[in-house]
């Protein structure tokens, strides 16, 4: 089969698409590029000699970390002529940033999940769920669905339900568990299938060898009756399942390996999943669904081993889990990962490295972590936790520090440290602390109130929560997640801002960004460099170019990244 142009859209980007069932039409999303953007326009500016045109902004969403800017163009939802390739645009409401949207089973309309108020940014709960005939483009909307975030919209197996990822009420920062809800086609019967358990459907496990995401995603067994589900749990990404009619919701994987699940053979038996752990790269397996009612466990099978040669030849470290117990008694879920080799009759001790992750409502786990293994392998015992702010643990584990960064979190780090210092593979005075995000926030908070730690590593920071309230491509809406505005009442955010104390640090800091985050400006990172030079603390700033963003480590160029775990490395050996 050779591939052949099917559509011919102007210039823009493709977000997504889905065939229809009939595989008559395909149903893409589609954001033009604005004119004086296109590549043609720049062609014409450069043979001219014009200058690139200013930015005319009227709305606070014209850009988004890793996409750039866009200013008022937006994604809208296309269907495509299989055979003829033509197109038109069937739905265009709104300027969210995104939609999800699904085909019904007799390929008769399309359900579209979506917030169309004047600034979505700053009512993210007002997302609503749209019918659209795909014949004449008709819209219905499903009316008596409580307002909340909701994504991956979908049709029951038998078109007489609608589902939904969402959470009831006002929010905006994803710190409550996101649920799978379901509901008539009129949106009457809204029950919630997942409420009565502590899981998070957008509960995720970040590493440095995917980009993370945090949506939701879930499918239909063959028979229509199960709903299966991912999501990040004690460490580990797990598959799960529940009635579509409501029940008992559970576990058909488990950790430490992670199983991310795919999507499912044209009869319903196979899924296709990705399967890793802490040692193992990600590789593609299939599992069988078995049982009907009541479904068994699942057991994936390897069907790729594409990174099996290069794992022959290196020698990984295998991370020992740990529960550390906090201050005020709160377990934190912990591992630690010892220099590849090492065994318990070494008496040498070696530098520890503690890390932190981001989000901060996300969780680290037994996936592949390629920045760990390079850690320890360069001699470091590297631990890593799941405090307080973290996703996986249930709700209250996650709500803990809703608007209270610094606090609880704070609690934990402090246990995971103090622990460190007491674990006979490393040296006490040769502890010290690194992360990326609200990482590089804990990182910035650890050395504004403790010398404990010998040196830091701050990447893609948050220093100062007034400034960044404007300067991030998701804005902080006032009086949501953080008490007050960053205007003229400001107190709680300020007090919550590693800058405030800036002058009490002398822990030897590296500061790494790139001029191409949107979502952790690269002002936040400048803040922290001057401040430091200017206080005289050893410092040193690596800045990367504007084509790289938030994501760089996970997924920016491979020299860059390269270049990135060098600077790491280089600063520990000179500072640890």
């Amino acid at each position: 089969w050779e591939a052949r142009a099917l559509t011919d859209f102007p210039e823009g980007s493709i977000g997504s698409w889905a065939w229809s069932p009939d595989g008559r039409m395909l149903a893409v999303s589609f954001r033009q590029t604005d004119a004086g953007r296109t590549e043609a326009a720049e062609a014409e500016r450069e043979e001219n000699g014009s200058s690139t045109p200013p930015w005319e902004i009227d709305e606070l969403f014209y850009r988004l970390d890793g996409d750039g800017y866009f200013g008022s163009a937006r994604f809208r939802l296309h269907l495509v002529d299989t055979e003829t390739g033509q197109q038109r645009m069937l739905f265009g409401r709104g300027t969210n940033p995104s939609f999800s949207f699904d085909w019904s089973p007799d390929s008769s309309e399309l359900l579209v999940a979506t917030n169309v108020s004047r600034e979505p940014l700053l009512t993210p709960w007002k997302d609503e769920l749209f019918r659209i005939a795909a014949k004449t483009g008709k819209v219905r909307r499903i009316t008596g669905v409580p307002d909340g975030w909701k994504s991956a919209a979908r049709y029951s197996p038998d078109g007489q339900r609608v589902l939904f990822a969402g959470r009831e009420g006002r929010e905006t920062w994803g710190v409550r568990n996101s649920h799978l809800f379901s509901c008539r086609l009129d949106g009457s019967d809204l029950q919630d299938l997942t409420g009565h358990t502590d899981f998070c459907l957008s509960s995720t496990v970040i590493s440095d060898t995917a980009e993370a995401t945090f949506g939701a995603h879930y499918d239909f067994t063959a028979d229509g009756q199960q709903v299966l589900m991912c999501f990040g749990w004690h460490g580990a990404s797990v598959v799960a399942t529940v009635p579509l009619a409501g029940g008992r919701v559970r576990l058909l994987t488990s950790g430490p390996a992670s199983t991310v699940m795919g999507n499912l053979s044209a009869d319903g038996r196979r899924m296709a999943v990705c399967t890793s752990d802490a040692t193992t790269l990600p590789e593609v397996g299939l599992a069988e669904i078995r049982g009907g009612r009541q479904l068994q466990d699942l057991v994936p099978k390897p069907v790729t081993n594409f990174n099996g040669p290069l794992l022959k030849q290196l020698e990984l470290s295998k991370p020992i889990e740990k529960w550390i117990t906090a201050e005020d008694g709160t377990r934190v879920h912990a591992w630690v990962m010892q220099p590849p080799g090492r065994t318990s009759r070494s008496r040498r001790r070696c530098p520890g490295v503690l890390q932190v992750h981001g989000g901060p409502h996300a969780l680290y786990g037994t996936t592949f972590f390629h920045e760990f293994q390079v850690l320890a392998a360069a001699g470091h015992v590297v631990v890593f936790s799941n405090p307080r702010g973290s996703k996986g643990y249930g709700e209250e584990h996650c709500t803990a520090i809703q608007g209270k960064w610094g606090a609880a979190d704070w609690t934990d780090v402090q246990a995971v440290a103090s622990f460190m210092e007491q674990h006979p593979a490393i040296d006490p005075q040769r502890i010290g602390i690194m992360g990326g995000s609200y990482g590089g926030y804990m990182t910035n908070w650890a050395i504004t109130h403790t010398d404990r730690f010998a040196a830091a590593i701050t990447d893609r920071c948050v220093a100062n929560l007034v400034s960044m309230a404007g300067s991030s491509d998701y804005p902080l809406v006032p009086g949501e997640y953080w008490p007050g505005n960053p205007w003229d009442d400001n107190q709680e955010i300020w007090q919550q801002s590693p800058i405030r104390a800036i002058r009490n640090v002398t822990t030897p800091t590296l500061v790494i960004h790139s001029e191409g985050d949107l979502r952790c400006n690269v002002e936040q990172g400048e803040q922290v460099f001057a401040a430091l030079k200017m206080l005289g603390v050893p410092t040193r700033f690596v800045r990367y170019p504007r084509e790289t963003s938030h994501g760089m480590s996970r997924c920016g160029p491979p020299d860059l990244r390269i270049h990135r775990l060098g600077e790491i490395l280089t600063w520990w050996s000179k500072h640890l």
